[in-house]
């Protein structure tokens, strides 16, 4: 451990101190918006400061065991003791260095999740919604909520194109990966021979901003047109202009909006929807300008990259920008996704340190 890193981490020993005196002051327990603050903070820190506290006193022990070597009686006791505290000290510095990098702000914030058929037609549409069912599955087992907020189903079934808002706690920390070109490779239910297609759709992880705000919006670059909602829904659908669609002029993006009851609230859910894509493009051309020679193994989030194919005949899944393929096909479309979702984390993770170790070096 280098002595900027051990600075920095008594720092937050330091601070989490600060933190526990002002917890405990009574203006601050009248402030429920200050308490609760401090109280997140303090959570966010106080993981950090107990790693540090267990690798101050290992530190100890192995210095105390290295004297012990000396004495023939304590050796063999002492070089085991040694080495333990040697390797659990290893470890330990590696999950401070990680509890230390540069945290994504959004890692926290609820997602809007967008899935478009691409490539192959009625069979792209129909993998559309397998990944749509593989993304709500994996919500169910976080414990998330998830809402369509806006569908736009094909002949055969599946979807042209849906969005659905997932709501939890690191929705966005878990799934921003999965932003890129996913292919399949099966036999279609339409093909009478048996073939092998190739289909693809597009995936686009997008935060939801705590306030449209966030993002400015002039009002006259939109152009919002309101019309008859179709589909499902009984007489409501049939009989008002509750739809929404909100084009906005200088990028050309488009959102539409019709699950809702009125046309308050399609517009309401289109101007989030359009608020976090154009957030979303602003972040992903700042990363663009910033961006280093090391390009990170995770991908830039280009919709046309190709991040990860399901391979039905063979009943597996590869992920291409970690080289990992898992022989568990069903498993993963029913929303099995922690072992590819952490494969991709510690990948990043990885990347992070090195390109943190480049600086320093």
């Amino acid at each position: 451990m280098n002595d900027s890193m051990r600075a920095k981490l008594a720092s937050l020993g330091r601070r989490l101190e600060e933190i526990d005196a002002m917890l405990a002051a009574p203006d601050v327990c009248s402030d429920i918006n200050r308490f609760r603050d401090l109280s997140r903070e303090r959570a966010e820190i106080e993981p950090v400061v107990q790693k540090v506290r267990e690798f101050d006193r290992l530190e100890k022990q192995k210095a105390e065991s290295e004297e012990l070597l000396s004495d023939p009686d304590m050796k063999e006791l002492a070089q085991e003791e040694f080495s333990e505290c040697k390797e659990r000290l290893a470890e330990l510095d590696k999950e401070l260095k990680i509890m230390l990098l540069p945290t994504d702000p959004n890692d926290k914030r609820n997602i809007f999740l967008e899935i478009r058929a691409g490539t192959g037609g009625d069979e792209s549409a129909l993998f559309a919604g397998d990944l749509l069912r593989m993304y709500m599955r994996y919500a169910e087992r976080q414990n998330w909520q998830t809402e369509i907020v806006s569908k736009n189903e094909s002949d055969l079934g599946g979807y042209k194109e849906v969005i659905v808002r997932i709501v939890g706690e690191g929705a966005y920390s878990k799934l921003k990966f999965e932003s890129g070109g996913h292919r399949v490779q099966r036999v279609p239910v339409t093909e009478s021979q048996g073939r092998i297609h190739t289909s693809a759709c597009t995936v686009a992880v997008l935060p939801e901003l705590d306030k449209i705000e966030e993002v400015h919006i002039d009002p006259s670059d939109l152009r919002i047109d309101v019309y008859r909602a179709s589909g499902a829904g009984g007489q409501h659908v049939q009989k008002t202009d509750s739809a929404v669609r909100i084009t906005h002029l200088p990028t050309g993006l488009v959102v539409e909006c019709q699950d809702e009851r009125s046309q308050r609230q399609n517009k309401e859910r289109a101007m989030q929807v359009l608020a976090s894509r154009l957030y979303a493009r602003k972040v992903a051309e700042q990363q663009e300008a910033e961006a280093s020679e090391r390009k990170s193994l995770i991908g830039s989030g280009d919709r046309s990259e190709r991040i990860r194919t399901y391979n039905f005949p063979q009943g597996r899944v590869t992920d291409h920008r970690i080289n990992l393929t898992l022989y568990k096909l069903d498993q993963i479309l029913d929303g099995d996704l922690g072992e590819i979702i952490t494969a991709l984390i510690t990948e990043h993770q990885t990347e992070q340190l090195a390109a943190l170790a480049e600086r320093h070096s």
